[in-house]
């Protein structure tokens, strides 16, 4: 069984999974110099396009901050120099993006690069920066609505659309509110979340991907999606968003509200009788042609991830923690790169967007992130079950700032 607690030979999978890493992302860091030559203006890698050659994005693209976060969890993996230099000239490269209110992606972007460095270094300029990203993200909140308005395009289709991947833009607000006492940011990711928790889910627990709201009453007008089959189908990625986002609100509220829907949330994966034998699901749950649809490694790995917490506060912890074990070893056992290839990407065979026949059985930079994320959840997991300060980015402010606000106390 894939695990990381001994220095036995059960630890060779998870070793084997941190060597590939070490290994793709020198190799990645390496391609990417050279698509900067020609373009200076790109901060990050994505993934492989039709061709199999790298695609990388400039700073205002959501995936931007994955990979320096990879590079960030490799540094706390390892402690090596190298990987903190490199971490800081990627993270630099996007800092730009705090003052950018055009998008709803702050937290993927600034929080997954600048939010892991401040944790591992302390470094005054990065909480500066959240900071700011904080109070850019802000300035897209309806108080009518109660969200945080998620696009600007397709204003033909959406009057305000919300989508159910910006619950993981909430963890940026709960950190302000801790470095800065200041409460409006923790009022608005609950806010958030329990609006999304209203609208966003059938009565089974299963998720839409877009709600469209009316910005001037707030009532939903539609409820749609945008990389699932069907409005009413169940995009893979959507469902694993929900479980990591509902675990996270558990962690900083408190509130068992959102414990609870997490947990619903699992249940609904794991029932589900399209949920493949090795846990790394299709890209939608309802796509007609299951089994002959392509997997998505990136939703595998954000329930993973999720899962790992969620086992730190659920009763349920044993059986949660079984299940993301074995995502790992299935993981690391058949959709991991051959070294020295696919550019430097650590898995394969995710899936962006099937509706637009857009990356499709590729690596993404986001799939790699939550992997590495899960392989250090795993190894830092408490002994007595419990949940540990590990999985706290930054240390609390003082508690009365959360009686104030109303921060449960179970």
């Amino acid at each position: 069984m894939w695990h990381s607690g001994n220095k036995s030979a059960e630890c060779k999978p998870i070793e084997k999974a941190w060597d590939l890493a070490d290994r793709q992302s020198q190799l990645l860091y390496k391609e990417l110099q050279l698509l900067k030559k020609a373009d200076s203006t790109l901060a990050s890698p994505r993934t492989l396009s039709e061709n199999n050659e790298l695609v990388a994005v400039k700073r205002g693209d959501w995936t931007s901050g994955f990979y320096p976060g990879v590079l960030w969890y490799l540094y706390e993996k390892s402690g090596k120099h190298k990987w903190k230099e490199l971490a800081g000239e990627l993270t630099r490269g996007i800092e730009g993006e705090q003052y950018n209110g055009k998008t709803h992606d702050m937290g993927f972007k600034i929080f997954c690069s600048v939010g892991n460095g401040y944790r591992l270094t302390a470094n005054a300029h990065y909480r500066d920066v959240i900071i700011q990203s904080a109070k850019t993200l802000a300035t897209r909140f309806n108080p009518k609505v109660g969200c945080i308005r998620s696009w600007d395009h397709n204003s033909h289709r959406w009057d305000f659309p919300v989508i159910i991947d910006n619950m993981l833009n909430l963890e940026l607000l709960f950190e302000a509110t801790k470095l800065t006492g200041d409460s409006s940011y923790y009022h608005i990711a609950v806010s958030h979340a329990n609006t999304t928790m209203k609208n966003h889910f059938r009565s089974d627990y299963s998720t839409y991907h877009v709600i469209d709201y009316n910005p001037t009453t707030g009532e939903v007008q539609h409820k749609n999606t945008h990389q699932g089959f069907s409005d009413e189908s169940t995009w893979a990625r959507g469902e694993a968003w929900a479980l990591y986002g509902y675990t996270m609100c558990y962690r900083e509220t408190g509130d068992p509200k959102y414990l609870q829907q997490a947990e619903k949330v699992a249940h609904w994966l794991f029932g589900h009788p399209r949920m493949p034998k090795d846990l790394i699901p299709y890209w939608d749950f309802d796509a007609p042609h299951i089994p002959n649809e392509p997997r998505d490694v990136s939703a595998a790995t954000v329930i993973a991830s999720g899962l790992l917490e969620l086992s730190t506060f659920s009763n349920q912890g044993k059986d949660y923690l079984s299940k993301a074990q074995t995502i790992m070893s299935n993981l690391i056992d058949h959709y991991m790169s051959p070294p020295n290839k696919n550019k430097g990407f650590i898995l394969l065979h995710s899936t962006g967007s099937k509706p637009s026949n857009t990356e499709v059985d590729k690596p993404l930079s986001y799939a790699d992130y939550y992997f590495l994320e899960a392989l250090l959840r795993e190894e830092n997991l408490p002994q007595d079950g419990h949940s540990r300060v590990w999985f706290e980015k930054t240390p609390r402010v003082n508690s009365s700032i959360f009686r104030m606000i109303g921060k449960y106390h179970p």
